[in-house]
């Protein structure tokens, strides 16, 4: 059998051992077999589903290391599974200098019991990994977004819409830390092209961002809050928190409001109708 038909086999097996419920998914209608559609692993992945149905016929050869980090990461693999995916596909592994998609279970597991806080984890270069579905009420749903549409400092920078608001002071302090985390990454993974080829991009796109990067900016994570304008609910603000995992540069980002406040009763509310169309109705005691 070809490498193309074991990867394709192999990949109709990851999918099928995988619980809709374990990913954040529903688990209504008539399904055939437990695991995920191939749809479902599409919408988690950022590609599509001909893609899939494709890889999975051994159609599609020569899969992008940007696809197969992707599909590692829906499919959550293991390391060791995640080194036999690349080596189907004919392509090398990630190094160590080179950035990593792996999602730890411990964190998957953070983001699975902490569902009372809108939560999402993103790789070193700020690229949105993983979010709970809390997080997708607040900020809308990313499952859509392709490529560059996922990195967070590449949405501010080219200006794509965002729920978020700051005031001249956040936003700079904002750029300092992100542009410095792009440093630092640098710096950690020099033989990954795509950290590579995304700085040289914003390079293109933004003056601001140039400023920035050729003074060597310094900057870091501090608690801060955010403005968020939600389509239905409107203006509330958050506590906003950027955890770092030691060992693999993951950032987790937490949003929280204070016990008793109008953001905290509107997101009880969230985290009961999800992302939903709210109506009239739909207002927090």
């Amino acid at each position: 059998m070809s490498e193309s038909r074991e990867l394709g086999r192999a990949l109709h097996g990851w999918r099928d051992r995988i619980a809709p419920a374990t990913v954040g998914l529903p688990t209504g209608g008539v399904r055939r077999a437990a695991g995920l559609r191939r749809e479902e692993l599409a919408q988690l992945a950022g590609l599509s589903v001909d893609y899939i149905t494709r890889l999975e016929q051994g159609r599609a050869t020569s899969p992008s290391a940007q696809v197969l980090s992707a599909l590692a990461r829906a499919l959550r693999l293991s390391a060791a599974e995640r080194e036999y995916l690349y080596l189907l596909a004919g392509q090398p592994a990630p190094g160590p200098g080179q950035l990593s998609a792996h999602i730890p279970p411990g964190v998957r597991r953070l983001l699975d019991q902490l569902d009372g806080s809108p939560l999402s984890v993103h790789d070193a270069a700020w690229n949105l990994m993983l979010w709970n579905p809390l997080w997708a009420a607040l900020f809308g749903d990313a499952s859509a977004l392709r490529g560059r549409e996922r990195n967070i400092v590449w949405r501010h920078f080219a200006g794509l819409p965002s729920r978020v608001s700051h005031t001249p002071e956040q936003e700079a302090r904002f750029e300092a830390a992100v542009v410095a985390d792009l440093g630092a990454a640098t710096a950690r993974y020099p033989a990954d092209a795509d950290l590579h080829s995304l700085i040289k991009d914003l390079r293109d796109i933004s003056t601001d961002f140039t400023r920035l990067w050729d003074t060597g900016i310094v900057g870091i994570h501090e608690s801060d809050t955010k403005t968020i304008q939600h389509p239905d609910i409107g203006t509330l603000t958050f506590d906003c928190d950027v955890l770092v995992t030691p060992g693999n540069d993951l950032r987790i980002v937490a949003y929280t409001a204070a016990t008793g406040s109008e953001a905290a009763d509107w997101l009880n509310l969230l985290n009961v109708i999800g992302t939903e169309a709210m109506t009239e109705d739909s207002t927090p005691g």
